[in-house]
């Protein structure tokens, strides 16, 4: 395993951390077996890190990561979880959270407590109500090592959040896709400027960059050195100096095993020109085949109509990026059916049920207009209709 400094702390982090969000699940419930082991077996294998956080996994997550870290392997890993700050209403709220999540996760203290999923509008609520004093408190209690926050927001809105604290450390979503979504490089280069530790999320961007589609499979068959796209990917994000770390959420053995693995020939600069070029000319493919840029990060969810909107989204992505028009289709209609029979779903999951409130749309980092799309997905994938590319 490979290690970097951690910003301005004096610790050094696995390349590879492990993160909660997608553990294995075994009929609709987390395989909580096979996740203590996997979790185990990537400490033993050198990952120094683990985030989860309260929302992850209906909230089970924190619960089984503090069962993996038990048997002395608390002291191997530094710890994080985030606070749901879009449910904070009051002061009060940031112990309350806290020393719900430290009772769950069965410790004493966190490494790393970050404000979950950063935009302007939350940011500013929590300062205004006085985060940044109760950090402070916070620290000096003992019960939180390092603040830090977790973001889906603009370049600008970033700025702001960092230039407004000391911060140890940020987690940020980037890949080669996202240079110039949400922070970017510039936000990525901006905070590591200020000697905050980056961490990134997000590396496949939700597994889309995983399974290369045929048009961008000849892109990697190119190069000199042959890789898998997962690997590509990583290895894009290690190759720069300014990320202290690239945080995967796994849900098998293999994935996990594969990811050590890359990390184990990880290093800042492995990648030639030549190679470098490849991101480029994937990158410009990818935009020209992807309609909605969902990352499946569920915090639109849940949607009052019971909607399963990244499902959705994601089966209408597929249409182009994996070639599977026919096979979208065959789902939509499955989810019909097995409501319709009064089968495992109790409520219809199809973009049909959608009545456009636009609460998804508060929650949604990426902007999306879910309200407009659904619809369209509906449409589609049902009334077998033109397929749309982009909003009007």
């Amino acid at each position: 395993m490979q290690y970097r400094t951690f910003g301005k702390l004096d610790f050094k982090g696995s390349a590879l951390g492990f993160g909660a969000m997608r553990l294995p699940v075994l009929e609709h419930q987390v395989d909580e077996p096979e996740a203590i082991k996997m979790i185990r077996y990537a400490i033993d294998q050198g990952v120094n890190y683990i985030d989860t956080a309260y929302a992850y996994h209906d909230g089970d997550s924190e619960l089984i990561v503090g069962k993996a870290l038990k048997d002395g392997y608390r002291e191997k890993v530094k710890l994080a979880t985030k606070m749901p700050v879009w449910k904070v209403e009051t002061t009060a709220d940031f112990d309350r959270y806290l020393n719900e999540q430290l009772n769950k996760l069965q410790v004493e203290y966190l490494d790393f407590y970050l404000l979950h999923s950063l935009n302007k509008s939350n940011w500013r609520k929590i300062r205004d109500l006085g985060i940044l004093e109760w950090f402070n408190n916070a620290v000096a209690d003992g019960r939180i090592r390092y603040p830090a926050f977790s973001f889906h927001d603009d370049l600008e809105t970033f700025k702001e959040i960092i230039d407004a604290y000391h911060w140890p450390m940020c987690l940020m979503q980037y890949n080669y896709i996202d240079i110039e979504n949400q922070a970017g490089t510039a936000g990525l280069r901006y905070a590591a400027e200020k000697g905050t530790a980056v961490v990134v999320m997000e590396p496949l961007l939700g597994g889309n960059l995983a399974v290369p589609p045929a048009s961008i499979k000849p892109i990697w068959d190119k190069a000199a050195i042959k890789r898998t796209a997962v690997e590509w990917a990583l290895m894009w994000l290690w190759d720069q100096p300014e990320i202290v770390m690239v945080l995967s959420g796994m849900s098998n053995m293999e994935q996990l095993q594969e990811n050590i693995s890359y990390a184990d020939r990880a290093a800042i600069g492995i990648l030639t020109p030549a190679e470098l070029s490849l991101f480029e000319a994937a990158r410009t493919r990818y935009e020209e085949l992807t309609a909605i840029p969902c990352t499946d990060c569920g915090y639109c969810m849940p949607c009052p109509q019971n909607v399963d909107i990244p499902e959705n989204i994601s089966n209408y992505n597929s249409i182009i990026k994996f070639e599977q028009f026919m096979a979208a289709r065959g789902k939509y209609k499955w989810w019909k059916h097995v409501y319709d029979t009064k089968g495992f779903l109790t409520h219809d999951i199809r973009a049909a049920s959608c009545i456009s409130c636009g609460e998804c749309e508060e929650k949604c980092p990426q902007e999306i207009q879910i309200s407009r799309w659904m619809p369209i997905i509906h449409e589609v994938l049902d009334q077998k209709k033109p397929f749309v590319k982009k909003l009007d």
